[in-house]
């Protein structure tokens, strides 16, 4: 775990993007799973790196950023390769929700919640 705590807006961007990072990985083994050597067209390469994109930038304090990649728009990935790359990023949120979200102070009779730094 990366020893600087995310902010409450990067907790608010992960929150709502980690929904969208699981559809996105759900809807492409799907497709992946009919025409796995199928590429992906620009357009949802583009939606996805979006998401990525936002992501990689919430995970950047993280050591496992450098392994992260995003789709390449010009060679355009098939979609058990968009698979992989987004599969990579679910497992490095679920890593990076178990490194920041915790209990809070030894007196803290809320439960788990996320550590911010503000």
């Amino acid at each position: 775990m990366a020893d600087k705590k995310p902010t409450k807006a990067q907790v608010a961007e992960f929150e709502m993007l980690w929904p969208i990072l699981k559809k996105l990985l759900y809807e492409t083994k799907e497709l992946s799973k009919k025409k796995p050597d199928s590429p992906l067209n620009k357009l949802k390469v583009g939606m996805v790196n979006k998401v990525l994109e936002s992501l990689k930038a919430i995970l950047s304090n993280e050591p496992i950023v450098q392994y992260l990649e995003q789709l390449d728009n010009e060679t355009l990935p098939t979609n058990s390769d968009a698979v992989f790359i987004i599969a990579q990023y679910d497992a490095a949120m679920e890593q990076y929700k178990k490194g920041h979200y915790d209990y809070g102070d030894e007196d803290d009779e809320y439960g788990k919640q996320w550590l911010t730094s503000d």
